[in-house]
C-alpha cells in the first residue's frame, strides 16, 4: 500500500502509460470502513490510498488486478457483504464501481541487452506505456534507469514469453540465433500477441519461415513475424538508426491497433441504481481486449 492519493496516482499512471483501476465505493449500508465516494487506485503490482483495509480491501485488490491480468477495460459494479465470509465485523454492506483502464501506448517486452536495444531504450522512455527489457546477461544492463522500463534478468527468457499479457508487444533482439527463432516460435504459438518483431536480414527471415513450416505452422502464422523489424523507409545500419526505425514502426503499430479497438462502454446510471438499490453483484460486461 502506498499513501499516494488517488488522484494523483490516476495522473501517474496516465502520463506513463500503465494500465490501474479506479475502485469507488458507490453505496455503503450499515457500518463499513469508508463513506461512499471513498477511493482507490489499483496497477498491477500497487495500490494508492485505501478503501479501509481488510479483507475487503484485500478482496477489490485481488478482482481489480485480475481484471487487469485479463486485460479487461470497462466499468462495473461489485457487492461486498462485510460480515463472516470476509473476516470483518462490520456488519454492513459496501457496493464498489471498478472503472478499468488498460495500458496507453506501449505495453512490450524486449528481449536482448545488446547496442540496438539501449539505443532502442532511450527512445521508448520517452514514449508512454511500459517496458520489460530482458536478457540473461547482468552485465548486460546499464546503470541508467527509466521509470517505464523493467529490467529482467532471466535465465530462461523463452519462459518469460509465456507470462507476457495478452495484446502486447514483442521485440527479439537477442545476440544468439537459436534463441531468437526459440522466442519467435512461441511468440506465434500463443496466438495472441499483438506485434512480433525479429531484428536480422532477409536471409536470416527466410530461414525462420522454411523451420516455422516445417515445425507446422500455417502460412498465417508465421506472417505475424515481422522480420527484418523497423520501417524500411528509414535508411542506416548504426544502433540509433536501427533503433529509430524500430521505433517508428512501433508507432504505426499501435496507431493502427487503437483504431481497432471497440470503444470503451460505461455503465448506465439505470444499472448503477438498480445495483445501489439490490445490493447485487450485476455489472455492466467489460470490454475483454482481443
Amino acid at each position: 500500500m502506498k499513501a499516494q492519493h488517488w488522484y494523483d496516482a490516476v495522473v501517474k499512471c496516465e502520463q506513463q502509460g500503465i494500465a490501474y483501476v479506479l475502485a469507488t465505493v458507490m453505496g455503503a449500508a450499515g457500518s463499513v470502513p469508508r463513506d461512499q465516494g471513498s477511493k482507490m487506485v489499483i496497477t498491477e503490482n500497487s495500490q494508492y490510498d485505501t478503501l479501509g483495509g481488510g479483507h475487503l480491501e484485500y478482496k477489490v485488490v485481488q478482482h481489480a488486478q485480475q481484471l487487469l491480468a485479463e486485460n479487461q477495460v470497462g466499468n462495473f459494479i461489485e457487492h461486498f457483504p462485510l460480515g463472516a465470509s470476509l473476516g470483518q465485523c462490520c456488519g454492513g454492506s459496501v457496493s464498489v464501481l471498478f472503472e478499468s483502464f488498460a495500458v496507453k501506448g506501449l505495453n512490450l517486452t524486449v528481449f536482448g541487452a545488446g547496442h540496438v536495444a539501449k539505443a532502442l531504450m532511450s527512445i521508448l522512455s520517452q514514449m508512454p506505456g511500459k517496458v520489460r527489457w530482458i536478457d540473461n546477461r547482468e552485465d548486460m544492463f546499464p546503470r541508467q534507469q527509466y521509470d517505464n522500463v523493467q529490467t529482467i534478468l532471466s535465465d530462461d527468457p523463452v519462459a518469460e514469453m509465456k507470462t507476457l499479457p495478452v495484446n502486447s508487444q514483442v521485440l527479439i533482439l537477442t545476440h544468439n540465433h537459436q534463441l531468437d527463432f526459440d522466442l519467435v516460435e512461441h511468440a506465434l504459438k500463443r496466438g495472441d500477441l499483438s506485434y512480433v518483431g525479429c531484428i536480422g536480414s532477409q536471409t536470416k527471415a527466410q530461414r525462420f519461415q522454411m523451420r516455422l513450416q516445417h515445425k507446422g505452422f500455417d502460412e498465417g502464422t508465421i506472417n505475424n513475424m515481422i522480420c527484418p523489424v523497423g520501417d524500411t523507409s528509414i535508411p542506416g545500419k548504426l544502433p540509433i538508426e536501427v533503433a529509430v526505425s524500430i521505433s517508428a514502426q512501433l508507432i504505426q503499430h499501435l496507431e493502427q491497433f487503437k483504431q481497432a479497438q471497440p470503444q470503451r462502454q460505461g455503465v448506465s446510471w439505470q444499472t448503477i441504481k438498480q445495483d445501489l438499490v439490490k445490493g447485487k453483484a450485476v455489472s455492466s460486461m467489460p470490454n475483454k481486449v482481443e
